[in-house]
């Protein structure tokens, strides 16, 4: 079982007022946040950090897409399906800040579709 640290509430709350604004975006798209959806994360490390992520990933709840490299680094990008709504942003969030601590790697933000309800 992987125990996960404390972080910095600064840290927290810096994400929470980031989260906000793409919620706000999100919801501006016409999203409705009780409807679950898959929310993407990504990490940046180097290749011994992120093999390390991978293979816990499971057990932290998250499946792999992919890894990724560009000219910013190395990335792995994980996802979960769950609601958008503003908790459990906040929970995902704290999760991944928790990860960054954990693993040694650089948090780089979360994403996800506007979900609507309506069929495409």
């Amino acid at each position: 079982m992987i125990v996960l640290p404390e972080v910095d509430p600064a840290r927290i709350e810096e994400e929470r007022l980031a989260n906000l604004e793409v919620l706000a975006d999100l919801k501006e798209n016409g999203d409705k946040p009780e409807l679950i959806r898959s929310v993407d994360v990504s990490f940046r490390g180097d290749d011994a950090a992120l093999d390390r992520l991978e293979e816990d990933a499971e057990e932290l709840g998250l499946r792999v897409i992919e890894r990724e490299e560009s000219d910013d680094g190395v990335f792995l990008f994980l996802e979960r399906e769950q609601t958008a709504d503003e908790a459990s942003i906040a929970a995902l969030t704290l999760l991944c800040l928790q990860i960054e601590l954990e693993f040694d790697v650089e948090f780089d933000g979360w994403g996800c579709t506007a979900e609507t309800g309506l069929i495409h």
